[in-house]
């Protein structure tokens, strides 16, 4: 892993910058109606005077969800990268470990108990789901480590218990709603990516800018911690506050985005493997990566989501179900051979 070179990582960081500004112009092209990217290219540039009704579609509709599905893509990947390492298990996600469910159950209480309001552009829905994420990291995490020594084990058992535990009482609120709070509650859970606020957006990439640098500056620590923890604390690493620091961050990252789009799952499962498969384990470069190749791939995820049936949208986690579905079972019986193999 030492042997990653900085000026590579710079490289392929550009390449990924610059492939991530084209797919947001490409997306920005579809919808309703399609515009070319050099019409799309023209309206950028034309003056204040010139603006039409194109103007209006492609800046305050189409540009500030195509952001929102990159700023949510690059979260959930970049957690799921953090959370593959620090469990030791290439299963993990925010979606497996109940991080998610958390958060569809604070959702979907807001909704069966009738709030109504906006902060900063955030509906009741997603502020509920923010709190009921973050306190579903707080249970993993305290359930997790209370159980005993093998944490890693017990941190994911733990998420696995509390997502189906969530999800149970999400269902029964849902089977004693109205049909209007229904439909509404299911639309969400089924991850629904739409407009906010360009201000919202800029708080949000804030956000993510700061848990990458974090999570950055720890990465050397993962790729050791990678060999076992017995071997990371010979050398020195505290495995513990790493734990803590990285498991903290991705549970904001989880809960940000999860507050903005609804519940979005195989996202931080599909685009890590993809990345360490090509780039390989460094995660100098896996994490900065993830976050790149989460963006375009949710960005891309939904565009087919509100074109293929327009102008009706699908929600655009059952697009990433639908891809993540396959992958995740070719996943558990490649882990289950290695286990297998390894006793």
């Amino acid at each position: 892993m030492s042997s990653l070179k900085t000026d590579i990582l710079a490289v392929r960081l550009a390449a990924g910058i610059g492939l991530l500004a084209v797919t947001v112009w490409l997306c920005v092209c579809f919808g309703t109606e399609f515009y070319s990217p050099a019409r799309v290219f023209s309206v950028l540039v034309q003056s204040p005077e010139a603006r039409d009704v194109s103007h209006d579609i492609i800046f305050r509709i189409r540009l500030p969800r195509v952001l929102l599905a990159a700023l949510v893509g690059a979260s959930l990947a970049a957690a799921g990268v953090v959370l593959q390492a620090i469990l030791r298990n290439p299963l993990a996600d925010p979606f497996i470990l109940g991080i998610s469910s958390g958060a569809g159950l604070g959702a979907t209480l807001a909704a069966f108990l009738g709030f109504n309001f906006a902060i900063a552009g955030i509906s009741s829905l997603g502020i509920s789901a923010f709190i009921g994420s973050l306190f579903s990291v707080w249970l993993v995490w305290a359930v997790g480590a209370a159980a005993g020594r093998k944490q890693v084990t017990n941190l994911l058992l733990t998420g696995v218990v509390i997502n189906a535990f969530f999800s149970a009482i999400i269902m029964f609120l849902v089977s004693i709603s109205e049909s209007r709070q229904v439909y509404g509650t299911m639309l969400w859970l089924m991850g629904n990516i739409s407009e906010v606020p360009f201000s919202t957006l800029m708080a949000g990439f804030s956000a993510l800018a700061a848990a990458l640098i974090i999570l950055q500056y720890i990465s050397p620590r993962l790729n050791v911690m990678s060999f076992g923890a017995g071997d990371a604390e010979t050398i020195g690493v505290n495995v513990k506050n790493v734990r803590l620091i990285a498991f903290a961050v991705t549970g904001v990252l989880t809960s940000a985005a999860v507050s903005l789009s609804g519940l979005i799952g195989f996202a931080g499962l599909i685009v890590p493997h993809a990345v360490r498969l090509v780039f390989g384990p460094d995660h100098r470069q896996l994490i900065p990566l993830s976050a790149i190749c989460g963006a375009i791939f949710l960005m891309i995820a939904d565009t087919f989501a509100r074109t293929l049936v327009s102008p009706s949208q699908i929600p655009v986690g059952v697009i990433t179900a639908i891809l993540g579905g396959p992958v995740f079972i070719a996943l558990l019986i490649r882990y289950s051979r290695k286990v297998t193999l390894s006793c």
